[in-house]
């Protein structure tokens, strides 16, 4: 089966970009916008509309392949590629990958994968977006060309065996950490809640006691709002390196303050992301490693997720070889082609890393969709609820499509 046409339109991702270093610096909000300039290049405000790049290719059957290549909320941060704007990528789509897509056999995904993700125009690799919304349309492709669901396709390359069964989902609260929360507990959520712990002044304190407050309220919550009283989810809070910020980067300090959260936990565990940002990839596989080990020496049991400048496959490889922590976020965006996804979460499972296959509230439904099969048959230890940041409607889409997955899973015997 091969592709007849192909073509791509400008779209909206579920939600928007923001300039992370804006933000950390103290930028202040005005409604749902920031006040401030921005200082991450590209960027001409600190919030902007989030943007994607839909890709559709029109089989010889007349079928028709989707995938939506996307971007980061915090694109430009943490080693990350630049702002991923339609404008600028359709008319290089059209010119450099319309010609190498039209004609082209798609009875096999990892093949195709591999030649865009490999694939340098003018010296330089396609930006990490549009490898991801390619990559996605060429799964799609021959799941169709095949008569198999993704899930199915990835488990046939990858020779995995096809489970099916549910992986835990991550809900993801946004500036909402409040009410989010009630909504993730009612409706039964594995682990929350992701809180945007993104500003010491406002959410995190200077001493830490705005998140101690929080995760108290938390594990309160948890137990008032529960029915069954074996619903436990782990709490896993993301605080983009606010942590290293009050502590000024030493790690034995932050390791003590993290340790010291587990009492507000209590029976819940607690993972903290990206509690450090040294502002290079050596540095923080070193302050993180010493945080982690501190964190064993003190016999803690919460436990350290990695996230910035751990965006690639070979960052992945290379924080979990170095037993930087105890679970590597696999940011699906920042990966490129999600050949890389699967070889990631692969690659963590072998080698005793806990993989959390997370992504960006600004993907779209397509995304996270296609991301869904990839971690049916891949098997990472949780999923990120996503897109959007009103944790409804990820949890609607990725909930069902996994649920439809397994079902039709299991209708094949």
């Amino acid at each position: 089966m091969k592709i007849k046409k192909a073509l791509f339109t400008a779209g909206n991702s579920s939600f928007y970009f923001d300039d992370q270093q804006a933000i950390k610096n103290g930028a202040g909000l005005d409604g749902f916008v920031y006040t401030g300039d921005p200082v991450t290049s590209g960027f001409t405000s600190i919030r902007q509309a989030g943007e994607c790049v839909s890709v559709q290719l029109i089989l010889e059957n007349g079928a028709i392949a989707v995938g939506d290549c996307a971007a980061v909320q915090y694109s430009g941060a943490g080693g990350r590629d630049p702002l991923f704007l339609a404008a600028n990528f359709v008319p290089f789509l059209e010119q450099h990958i319309k010609p190498l897509l039209e004609g082209r056999d798609v009875s096999e995904f990892r093949t195709n994968a591999r030649f865009f993700d490999e694939l340098s125009i003018e010296g330089k690799l396609l930006h990490t977006a549009i490898r991801y919304g390619l990559s996605q349309a060429l799964l799609d492709a021959t799941a169709l060309a095949t008569g198999c669901l993704k899930a199915e396709v990835v488990c046939k390359e990858w020779n995995l065996p096809v489970v099916a069964e549910p992986i835990p989902l991550f809900g993801q609260s946004g500036d909402d950490r409040y009410i989010a929360v009630d909504k993730m507990i009612i409706k039964g959520v594995d682990v929350l809640p992701h809180g945007l712990i993104n500003n010491v002044e406002q959410k995190l304190g200077y001493k830490g006691e705005k998140l101690r407050e929080y995760v108290s309220w938390l594990a309160k919550r948890i137990s008032d709002l529960r029915v069954d009283p074996n619903y436990k989810p782990n709490l896993h809070i993301d605080v983009y390196g606010t942590i290293g910020l009050i502590f000024d980067k030493d790690p034995i300090r932050c390791a003590e303050y993290i340790a010291s959260l587990q009492e507000q936990a209590g029976e819940l565990e607690l993972y903290i992301e990206g509690p450090i940002d040294a502002g290079n990839k050596p540095d923080q596989i070193r302050l993180l490693t010493e945080i982690t080990r501190h964190l064993e020496k003190l016999g803690s049991k919460v436990k350290i997720v990695a996230d910035e400048w751990c965006n690639t496959y070979q960052d992945i490889i290379d924080f979990t070889d170095a037993g930087s922590c105890h679970m590597v976020q696999i940011k699906t965006p920042d990966l490129g082609s999600i050949h890389n996804i699967v070889d990631a979460v692969l690659y963590c499972n072998k080698h005793g890393m806990e993989a959390y296959q997370g992504g960006t509230c600004n993907e779209t439904d397509v995304s996270a969709r296609t991301c869904v099969h990839v971690a049916v048959a891949s098997r990472p230890m949780r999923m990120l609820v996503k897109p959007g940041m009103g944790f409804d409607e990820g949890l609607n889409i990725v909930f069902n499509e996994m649920s439809r997955t397994i079902a039709q899973l299991n209708a094949k015997g």
